[in-house]
């Protein structure tokens, strides 16, 4: 069922609605100002009168974060650990029921949450009015809470330094077999990284051809990035159903063939399990994405004030510090990675793509287009 849900959700193409047109509503999908409390004091009192509110989260830290908040602030809050089809599934059934039970969320899938919840009048996003000096402009409608780096990883046992220095070796056969990922078709946010390259960064692919061949790239597909994300796929990548496998075959102590892999930060945790993982860092054009996590509240919670102050909550360095030790990248300028955080991401965060929602309307649209290209390029 949640697989079907998955596909559902993630694949289904935007049809109707125009990229202007979708960013239009996103932008109109904001609390209006005569909803922004005078202050922090006059809010907590408000969520202080209001019933618990129910947060979703794609981790299961959001539970730990939820109780913190309630201690902090006196207001009763529940955290849910769901992936984002569920999440976006749920408040998408409470509106349209006119039964809404869910408050507020964060989801990590941009397209999806705007062609289907945004669009729709479903939910609306917050940027605490105090904080938004501190939060680019381009990042607060619709709100981006974290930006979640999935990136290029390799084995400091197996290598000195990283194997690859620019990503179209990852398309030689040297590499054959040997690249790591998710599948796309479970984790869309690839298809996503490569509509996002061939919209804002083609130029910068095309160069790195040249830098890694002497040559410039002459190919029949749409683009420099068509062409990698072809080859790359016709190199035989080992595709998983999660970052864990990912990890486990670059780093796992008992690893025996020399994986190089595309993971979340949050997978260098298990360095404390003995694995050995290291970013690969100074690879042109980048070294992975910067994926956002959005959040949102629902337009019809019966706690608008309580759902504000856990958002306020979120962006703060004690709200999202669960997060940030995963290193989640939070879009506050003033909160800083954690000096615990394990993959050393706050050394190379400006060598990841970062991911612009002002176009997340056209990773909607493009998806099934990417999917199909992966699909019919792919070598097992």
């Amino acid at each position: 069922m949640i697989d079907d849900i998955h596909r559902e959700i993630m694949m289904k193409p935007m049809l109707t609605t125009s990229i202007a047109t979708l960013m239009m509503i996103a932008a109109g999908s904001v609390f209006a100002a005569d909803d922004h409390p005078d202050s922090l004091s006059q809010l907590i009192e408000k969520a202080r009168h209001e019933a618990p509110v129910t947060v979703y989260a794609p981790t299961g830290k959001i539970v730990r974060q939820a109780k913190a908040f309630t201690e902090k602030y006196g207001v009763k809050a529940v955290g849910i650990k769901a992936k984002a089809p569920q999440t976006i599934e749920i408040f998408r059934r409470e509106a349209e029921a006119n039964n809404v039970k869910a408050d507020l969320a964060m989801v990590e899938d941009a397209p999806a949450t705007l062609a289907q919840l945004i669009e729709s009048g479903y939910v609306q996003s917050f940027a605490p009015a105090d904080l938004a000096a501190d939060i680019p402009e381009s990042e607060q409608s619709p709100l981006v809470v974290v930006g979640s780096p999935n990136l290029l990883a390799y084995n400091p046992s197996k290598y000195a330094h990283c194997p690859v220095s620019n990503l179209w070796q990852l398309t030689e056969p040297a590499w054959r077999g040997k690249v790591a990922l998710q599948d796309p078709a479970m984790k869309p946010m690839y298809l996503d990284w490569f509509n996002q390259l061939a919209e804002h960064h083609d130029a910068e692919m095309k160069q790195a051809y040249q830098q890694r061949y002497g040559k410039t790239l002459v190919t029949d597909e749409t683009s420099a990035t068509a062409a990698f994300a072809k080859a790359l796929a016709a190199n035989n990548p080992l595709l998983t159903h999660s970052d864990k496998k990912v990890a486990g075959a670059v780093g796992a102590p008992d690893a025996k063939e020399s994986f190089i892999g595309l993971m979340s930060t949050a997978e260098f945790r298990k360095k404390k399990q003995g694995y050995q993982l290291s970013i690969c860092h100074d690879v042109s054009p980048y070294i992975g994405i910067k994926y956002p996590t959005l959040g949102f509240i629902a337009k019809g919670t019966h706690s608008p004030n309580a759902a504000k102050l856990f958002m306020r909550y979120l962006m703060t360095k004690d709200g999202i510090e669960a997060q940030a030790i995963d290193g989640k990248l939070s879009t506050n300028r003033k909160v800083p990675v954690p000096a615990k955080e394990q993959s050393g991401i706050a050394q190379y965060r400006s060598q990841l793509m970062t991911y612009q929602t002002a176009s997340a309307a056209s990773d909607w649209e493009h998806r099934q287009d990417w999917q199909d290209l992966w699909n019919l390029s792919y070598n097992q």
